[in-house]
């Protein structure tokens, strides 16, 4: 549901927005401030769910999962097909350590991995996280062997990682992004995996959704779902809450937690 300037303008009564979950790319902030109108979403609901799937989506990458299961179904044992790699001692590179990066490497501590992150926001390590070793973007892309991106999408942020970060890249890796459609270049991702220039990756989110003739859905070597970040009951109980709560205290004159403008 797209809540922009003609909705907005269309509902002179209208008093709140609020997004049962995170993302704001469909409701035109600007006018709804211009207007008078509050908007609140529920900045955490989702963390945990999405944090989970980006574990699920690497662990998936690295061990074929996928394209051994179709094969399987399709009455194919093709066990020298789908050998994998062991996540073990492997430096896994967080571009965005905010809460659900934190998140994402609380959960593969147990793996026993090297951790590396990239965040312009976060000058030092968290308290808790001193395994985890702040470096530039070029950097993490040179040393990992799995990426997980957890940042928002912003102009800044659209098309980071293209054929030049690719190209810095080893041939093992794999990436996965649960965060924003147009992070990775969807072109340069094709080229990446198609060529063996990466090993694969795993995608919930995509430029145009849903994606109409991707190449991307061609490939063996991506794993990807339908924007599931935040579809979990839970999540989606915690969502709810969040934003009726919101809507209570705007009606009964209190601050308002989630608001955004």
């Amino acid at each position: 549901t797209t809540m922009d300037q003609q909705a907005i303008a269309a509902a002179p009564h209208l008093k709140l927005i609020a997004r049962a979950g995170v993302g704001l790319d469909n409701v035109d902030i600007p006018a709804a401030s211009a207007a008078g109108v509050l908007v609140v979403n529920a900045p955490t609901s989702n963390i945990v769910s999405a944090a989970e799937l980006a574990v699920s989506l690497l662990l998936a990458c690295a061990r074929n999962v996928v394209p051994a299961n179709l094969a399987l179904k399709s009455g194919k044992w093709a066990r020298s097909s789908y050998g994998g790699a062991e996540v073990q001692h492997k430096t896994v590179g967080i571009i965005g350590f905010g809460k659900i990066g934190q998140l994402v490497a609380k959960r593969l501590r147990g793996f026993d991995v090297h951790f590396i992150a990239f965040d312009p926001y976060v000058a030092a390590a968290p308290e808790g996280f001193s395994d985890v070793q702040l470096v530039g973007l070029d950097e993490l892309l040179e040393r990992s062997d799995f990426i997980t991106i957890h940042i928002p999408k912003t102009p800044e942020t659209t098309g980071l990682i293209g054929a030049a970060q690719f190209a810095k890249a080893k041939s093992n890796l794999r990436i996965v992004n649960c965060s924003r459609g147009g992070i990775i270049d969807e072109t340069a991702l094709f080229d990446a995996l198609s060529t063996g220039k990466i090993a694969g990756a795993g995608l919930d989110v995509f430029v145009q959704e849903p994606p109409k003739d991707n190449p991307l859905l061609t490939l063996p070597n991506i794993v990807v779902t339908p924007h599931l970040g935040a579809s979990t009951d839970e999540a989606q109980e915690k969502a709810g809450i969040a934003v009726a709560e919101s809507v209570v205290a705007y009606f009964a004159g209190e601050t308002v937690p989630g608001a955004v403008n």
